[in-house]
């Protein structure tokens, strides 16, 4: 299982109450979670099929930014 790092903009529980159905509808996805309390938002999305541009792409489909972490 690969987990994939992102920096984003979801900074609160609204913002992961409008990204939820966007990253639950992805094929592939086993579990995710965004740290609201770190300054860099992190979100980690586990997953052994998807790619970092399919949750990008996801992401910014829920109106937010998502960066890869290294």
């Amino acid at each position: 299982m690969k987990t994939h790092k992102f920096k984003t903009t979801i900074n609160c529980g609204s913002c992961i109450k409008a990204v939820t159905p966007h990253l639950n509808k992805l094929e592939g996805v086993e579990e995710w979670n965004v740290d609201t309390n770190n300054p860099d938002k992190i979100l980690e999305v586990k997953s052994d099929t998807l790619n970092e541009q399919e949750i990008k792409t996801a992401v910014e489909k829920a109106g937010f930014k998502a960066e890869p972490v290294q």
